[in-house]
């Protein structure tokens, strides 16, 4: 029966049929004389280094709920994808695996197509730890010009409490400042991005004694959506609505889209973008 029309032993079919997909000549396992497709429960076990009985009993609904480190051999063991692996845990404990952070330069060019079809409103992307990995045009007008910057300047916290001309920008520092702080903080944490984040607070603790004083505060919210001014140094006061959006299957990156609040700021910027 299908582990879609009844819900006993959905780990074990989910098992066996990963298990059924594999080659086992692409393991050095022989492939003759097999009566059934994939590898063997004692292969799987074997690559996983646990009890062959172990994996025998998962796979039949005996023994009870793995551990979170045995469905992680397993995971490896059978070539999962981050999806299938997060299915394996949803499925054999009912909760997502901890994330395993992944830091990249770049997005996709599908990606930063659909940051450009957003102009003339400003949007980005940040990766967990807040530095700021693609952008449009009307980001680089209005905001920052991220790509006069390398890579390892082009992170809002540093922004936000290192750099003069972003701190005069901002119509309320303070506010800004303490909201910035309290989101990267959820963010990171989501991300499991703690080992790559200690740096960077490291050196904002350094640096920036009114970092120090907020991070220590402990506040945490999240970004969703909500109102942003900058004062910008040509075009004046500009009012936006902003909205963020986790980037699917990457939880890691997040994209922050600003739209003008009203017709006369579309108007300004929409001019200044071109």
């Amino acid at each position: 029966m299908s582990e879609f029309v009844t819900s006993e032993n959905r780990l074990g079919a989910y098992l066996r049929d990963r298990r059924a997909k594999l080659d086992p000549a692409a393991f050095g396992f022989a492939g003759d004389r097999r009566r059934t497709p994939g590898l063997r429960r004692e292969e799987v076990a074997n690559r996983a280094n646990i009890s062959p009985t172990w994996y025998t009993w998962l796979e039949q609904g005996r023994g009870g709920a793995p551990s979170d480190d045995v469905l992680d051999r397993i995971s490896r063991a059978l070539m999962l994808t981050d999806v299938e692996r997060e299915h394996l845990f949803l499925i054999g404990l009912g909760r997502p695996p901890e994330v395993r952070y992944r830091r990249q330069a770049g997005v996709t060019p599908r990606l930063q197509g659909v940051l450009d079809a957003l102009d003339p409103s400003p949007a980005l992307i940040r990766n967990a730890i807040w530095d700021v990995i693609a952008w449009n045009r009307a980001a680089t007008v209005l905001l920052t010009d991220y790509g006069a910057l390398p890579p390892e300047e082009r992170n809002v916290l540093r922004f936000i409490f290192l750099d003069p001309r972003v701190r005069a920008a901002q119509y309320d520092w303070e506010s800004v400042a303490r909201f910035v702080v309290a989101a990267f903080r959820v963010d990171a944490a989501r991300a499991g991005a703690a080992a790559e984040v200690e740096p960077l607070v490291d050196e904002l603790c350094r640096k920036s004694p009114e970092f120090l004083a907020m991070w220590r505060d402990n506040d945490v919210r999240t970004h969703g959506e909500g109102a942003k001014h900058i004062k910008h140094p040509v075009l004046g006061l500009l009012s936006f609505e902003y909205s963020a959006f986790q980037v699917d299957g990457r939880p890691d990156l997040s994209m922050v889209v600003y739209n003008p609040a009203t017709e006369a700021d579309a108007e300004k910027i929409r001019a200044a973008v071109g």
